[in-house]
């Protein structure tokens, strides 16, 4: 009965320009979840991990941080769990390859002809575990990306090696009709199917999702942690149990959360809001040093809400790992009389009211609220001309 934790995506060394400051904490973040991962691959008392690709987030990675992870990987040498890795899409299997480039093996302290640690290649496309009776398949590609299917004329168990349990590794997108039709290496349900394959590991999307395809079960465990901050399916890894005869197994797959950074999307009514301190304060309860905190002030502002966004970002930044606030709110239409018609003040309401109708008619809501905002300038100019300075 074969036990295997199943990760990919882990996105070790990613540069994360979009986080200035908070970039290396979140490269901190991610190494903590890989080392979390193999603490419940331990922990399980698996007989493999898989590590199904992007283990690094390109092969541009100093000699130190390629022996740190060698280290986390020589940790699960040390009791005995074996490991298989496939190149992906970012630490791709070219020329300048990390894995052409270190011995992963060697780093991790283990002789050459050691089965603990193996690097599916192109021209190591399988390794067989006797003592499992189980074979593990890396259909990898030499480049980043591929025209044809890994799985085109793959066949598990055709090679005339002794039948066992069948586990592929693949990096790469299942062809979803509608959804995901390109990519840089694509496959489909109906080759899984056809695949001979009881379970396949799947990495290169980072959010969790799982299926099946005639007999093969089939998953990605998403990214371990969450590698852009919006990737709310992330933060978990798989423990896959392999159970009964080779020839027709069961395969139980559950999550295991390693994960710390959380992913929440808030949208507040800005007629609800009364001030900028009452909003600040509404949110500060939420005040979480794991939650990336999305907000939108949607809805129609009050008159008197005097926000100032990039203020409140300021003031909540450090209560959250990362914070943003953005007011999609529109001005309210005036309700009071309008000017007669034949003064400007009359022609300019009636005209901008016209302007909003037919931007919200169209469909264009990014001009109907730019000119709601004209319209409540206008009505302040014309009646508290003092709230209004002139540049």
């Amino acid at each position: 009965m074969p036990r295997l934790l199943h990760m990919a995506d882990v996105h070790l060394g990613a540069r994360h320009d979009d986080l200035g400051d908070a970039a290396a904490k979140q490269r901190e973040r991610q190494f903590a979840a890989f080392s979390r991962a193999i603490d419940a691959a331990l922990e399980q008392r698996v007989d493999v991990v898989l590590i199904c690709g992007d283990l690094f987030d390109s092969n541009a990675q100093p000699r130190r941080s390629v022996e740190r992870a060698a280290g986390e990987l020589a940790r699960l040498a040390e009791r005995g769990v074996r490991a298989v890795l496939i190149p992906g899409t970012h630490d791709c299997y070219d020329p300048a390859s990390i894995y052409r480039t270190f011995d992963l093996r060697a780093l991790a302290g283990l002789p050459a002809d050691s089965d603990l640690l193996t690097v599916l290649t192109p021209d190591l496309p399988s390794v067989r575990f006797g003592e499992l009776d189980m074979e593990v398949h890396g259909p990898i590609f030499p480049t980043k990306s591929s025209t044809r299917s890994p799985l085109e004329g793959f066949r598990a168990g055709a090679s005339g090696s002794p039948a066992g349990y069948q586990v592929g590794m693949i990096h790469g997108s299942l062809r979803v009709e509608g959804k995901v039709t390109s990519d840089d290496v694509l496959f489909t349900a109906d080759e899984v199917a056809a695949s001979g394959l009881h379970y396949l590991a799947l990495g290169h999307w980072h959010s969790l999702l799982q299926g099946r395809a005639g007999g093969t079960v089939w998953a990605y465990p998403g990214a371990p942690e969450p590698v852009a901050l919006d990737q709310d399916g992330a933060g978990h890894v798989l423990l896959v149990t392999i159970d009964g005869p080779a020839a027709a197994p069961s395969v139980r797959v559950a999550s295991l959360a390693v994960g710390r950074t959380r992913f929440r999307r808030l949208d507040l009514d800005a007629a609800s809001t009364a001030s900028q301190d009452e909003l600040c304060r509404r949110l500060t309860d939420l005040a979480d040093p794991d939650l990336v905190l999305d907000v939108r002030l949607l809805g129609v502002a009050p008159d008197l809400l005097d926000l100032d966004t990039d203020e409140v970002e300021r003031q909540l930044r450090d209560r959250f790992f990362r914070f943003r606030l953005r007011d999609m709110s529109v001005a309210a239409l005036p309700d009071y009389p309008l000017p007669p018609e034949g003064t400007i003040a009359g022609f300019l309401t009636r005209d901008l009211r016209t302007r909003i109708m037919t931007a919200e008619t169209a469909g264009t809501e990014d001009v109907a609220a730019e000119t709601r905002e004209a319209l409540q300038l206008l009505r302040i100019l014309l009646d508290e001309p003092k709230r209004v300075t002139l540049v």
